[in-house]
């Protein structure tokens, strides 16, 4: 049982600053990877670095929108000159604008698809090299059940996501013959900074659990167990698979 575990690997979680993306780069850390991790706030960013290193997790932020080319070229250029390698991609960062179809703007929807779809598919491709390079390379994209089902979550949302759970099919299948994983884990709702708006109105959480088969809300480190589950190199033969962490609710929706 001793190779349970992610030692020296070299990972690189978007978003990780809070909610979902925080906990896998805790459990990452826990399991011995040394993790890159990026946000968009440098305020959340430096007090989770400084947390994880206190706790002696060899963890290094660097800031940035993951959607600007600027940004995905330094997070690049950094694995490229102290890595030399990339073992694990964690593509995390997302959000999200709740509103009917409609009241779009074109440049809202734009960013909704922009952050959560295209970003991780072209650091996919600009790290592609670097993740021929790692041992055993691993990506996984976080996407959610709204890929799949429409659950009150927005369209915009959900064509980001859905493309996503895609994405991460057809990457599995072009990327194995050069023995990198490529999978996809898609969340019901979950506690975290992007949620907490919705599951405070009582009337929404109550309608939420009441339809989940484990009558409650997922936590995020139960999202991010899975996450490293199918980094590891015990996961050696799943690529292209989507995995719900969601309570039930596909099995169920009613």
């Amino acid at each position: 049982m001793n190779n349970w575990n992610l030692k020296d690997k070299k990972a690189l979680v978007t978003g990780g600053s809070k909610g979902i993306g925080k906990a896998v780069v805790a459990e990452l850390v826990a399991l011995g990877a040394e993790v890159l991790f990026t946000g968009r706030n440098e305020t959340d960013l430096f007090n989770t670095e400084q947390e994880f290193k206190q706790q002696g997790g060899r963890v290094t932020a660097i800031s940035g929108d993951v959607a600007d080319a600027a940004a995905q070229n330094r997070i690049v250029e950094w694995i490229a000159q102290h890595w030399g390698k990339l073992d694990i991609l964690i593509n995390n960062a997302g959000i999200n604008i709740r509103k009917a179809s409609h009241e779009y703007s074109v440049d809202e929807y734009n960013k909704v698809i922009g952050i959560n779809m295209l970003a991780p598919f072209e650091l996919c491709r600009l790290l592609f090299s670097l993740l021929q390079k790692g041992n055993k390379a691993a990506v996984v994209n976080i996407a959610s059940v709204a890929g799949s089902y429409d659950v009150g979550t927005g369209a915009p949302y959900g064509m980001a996501k859905a493309g996503m759970i895609q994405m991460g099919r057809n990457l599995a299948s072009e990327w194995a013959a050069y023995g990198i994983r490529v999978n996809t884990v898609s969340p019901w709702f979950t506690y975290t900074p992007l949620t907490k708006g919705l599951l405070s109105n009582p009337e929404k959480l109550d309608k939420i659990i009441s339809r989940t088969p484990l009558r409650r809300i997922a936590e995020d480190n139960e999202v991010a167990a899975a996450v490293a589950f199918l980094v590891m190199d015990k996961a050696s033969y799943i690529t292209g698979q989507n995995l719900a962490v969601d309570g039930g609710i596909t099995a169920s929706l009613l």
